[in-house]
């Protein structure tokens, strides 16, 4: 198996990256304060999350061979945080059949670029 160690972190910081962009977006529908204030999320998220994927990406180039495996990587943990975030602070289940088949889709994305060789 590939860099067990270097892929576990990056898949932590995409985790986290994914949960600040999570807020950025879409805090303006759970909570009042952020429905008309897009300049100052994009202050306080921007940084930090760029950081973060920046990371996450320069700790999974090399076990996964190149910058696909990087981005794939990234764009399937996403499926770890905002079903999870959706649901608890905004009600929506991913459960539905469309949803649900994107979220199987994409840990087999991690699967490939994990054990494929």
């Amino acid at each position: 198996m590939k860099d067990k160690t270097a892929i576990s972190f990056a898949i932590l910081l995409f985790a986290i990256g994914h949960t600040l962009t999570w807020l950025n977006i879409n805090a303006q529908f759970k909570w009042e304060f952020w429905r008309d204030k897009p300049i100052l999320s994009a202050c306080i998220y921007a940084i930090p999350t760029s950081l973060l994927f920046w990371y996450g990406t320069k700790m999974s180039y090399g076990p996964l061979e190149g910058a696909w495996g990087a981005r794939l990587l990234g764009f399937a943990s996403s499926y770890f945080v905002f079903p999870l975030m959706t649901y608890f602070f905004l009600g929506e289940s991913a459960f539905e059949p469309k949803t649900f088949a994107c979220i199987v889709l994409s840990f087999c994305i991690i699967a490939i670029q994990l054990f494929w060789k």
